[in-house]
């Protein structure tokens, strides 16, 4: 659920005596009732949120986004919620009759045929591009944020000696929702996500907050269909 008016929204829930929660890591707010979780509300990277308030604010943020699934990649640098670089990886790392990345398949099968070693080869390329990519972004621009969707099989392979980006940086960000097939218009589409508010609600809770009513104009559609 997109909430279009965010202070009306944080007005309406303190006002029903409801208890906040804020997660500086994934910048979401938790909502609760008596100790009871009935929402999640994920908060936009262009607003600020003071605990002691509980007010927002505008700022002016940049991030990174990089989509990731076996053998395609999307990354792009966003300065204050608009893209001004962005790259598309594809490799050959997938095997054709089983659909299992070359790096799933090591794991149980090895690496005897020419294929797989040639398909090896293309997953460490792949790889590297993405290091580097992410390297020169970090190394060029000011980032607040590092948004990500990735998979954990292919998550270790993100971190290397030689890459800016390391396991811990504060900065990480999982995106939240589910990414099918990485591409340049999936990179807009969830910078949109990141610069809107989104209500999860709690499934044990579905009608809590049937009684909010946002602006007035039609939100916008959503789309689970990433």
């Amino acid at each position: 659920m997109i909430i279009n008016n965010i202070e009306k929204f944080l007005d309406w829930v303190l006002l029903r005596k409801l208890d906040l929660s804020y997660d500086a890591s994934r910048h979401k707010l938790r909502i609760y009732d008596q100790r009871k979780t009935i929402g999640d509300l994920w908060l936009p990277f262009t607003l600020s949120f003071n605990p002691e308030t509980n007010g927002v604010t505008k700022v002016e943020k940049n991030w990174i986004v990089f989509l990731i699934r076996a053998g395609t990649a999307a990354l792009g640098y966003f300065e204050e919620g608009t893209n001004a670089e962005h790259k598309v990886i594809r490799a050959y790392m997938v095997r054709k009759k089983q659909g299992k990345s070359q790096i799933k398949y090591l794991k149980t099968k090895g690496k005897s045929r020419a294929g797989s070693r040639v398909r090896l080869e293309a997953s460490e390329k792949f790889f590297e591009e993405i290091n580097e990519k992410i390297s020169e972004y970090l190394n060029k621009y000011p980032i607040d944020y590092i948004a990500y969707s990735c998979s954990k099989t292919l998550w270790p392979y993100l971190f290397t000696a030689e890459g800016k980006l390391k396991k811990d940086d504060p900065r990480l960000f999982k995106v939240p929702a589910h990414i099918q097939e990485p591409g340049y218009e999936k990179l807009l589409k969830v910078n949109d996500l990141l610069q809107s508010s989104n209500l999860i609600i709690d499934e044990k809770n579905p009608c809590y907050f049937s009684e909010y009513v946002d602006k007035p104009e039609q939100a916008p559609e959503e789309d689970d269909n990433w």
